[in-house]
């Protein structure tokens, strides 16, 4: 198949946009599935955290890992001043952990972690006990870009949990896998 095949100027869709709208971008990334994960950050009274989707390996070879967080988010100084956080993917059973870290109920700071267990790893960060996995990160390096920035994490430590399936979200509500058989290997 030949380029202009491939990119024909007459077969543009009519509900192509030429200026991306935030609603529209908005509305299309409710079709990016992603895994649900909480981002604990801080240590004592200034424990806070985050739900994310937003999260994606870096680099095996130096184990690493991204994170988007929008700098008006109250985590966004505790990342600045601890420099390290906790990627916790969060298995189906544990919608109510992905609820607290989103501020459901207006719950904030230290509230977060009610009604879960805990448990510090290497960097002081707090991983959850039982997560599908936690990776225990430090901040290697924070770059703005337009509200948000994108946190890229040293891997540490890191726990799993053997035989659970993850938390999923998609189009705006959690989601679980139809499939119960957990993967048994590598790829």
């Amino acid at each position: 198949m030949s380029l202009a095949a491939v990119y024909d100027h007459t077969a543009i869709p009519d509900n192509f946009q030429p200026h991306v709208e935030t609603a529209a971008f908005k509305n299309s990334m409710r079709f990016l599935a992603g895994a649900v994960s909480v981002i604990t950050v801080g240590q004592g009274p200034e424990l806070t955290g985050f739900t994310a989707t937003s999260v994606s390996s870096l680099s095996a070879d130096q184990p690493s890992i991204i994170v988007s967080l929008n700098r008006s988010s109250s985590s966004w100084p505790a990342i600045q001043r601890y420099q390290s956080f906790c990627v916790n993917v969060l298995a189906d059973d544990q919608q109510h952990v992905a609820d607290n870290f989103a501020g459901r109920g207006g719950v904030k700071g230290p509230d977060r972690y009610e009604g879960a267990s805990w448990q510090k790893l290497a960097t002081g960060s707090l991983a959850l006990v039982d997560a599908l996995t936690a990776l225990d990160c430090e901040l290697e390096e924070a770059i703005e870009r337009h509200s948000h920035s994108i946190l890229i994490g040293r891997v540490r430590a890191i726990t799993t949990r053997a035989e659970a399936q993850p938390l999923l979200y998609w189009h705006g509500g959690y989601r679980q896998l139809s499939n119960q058989t957990a993967p048994t290997g590598g790829r």
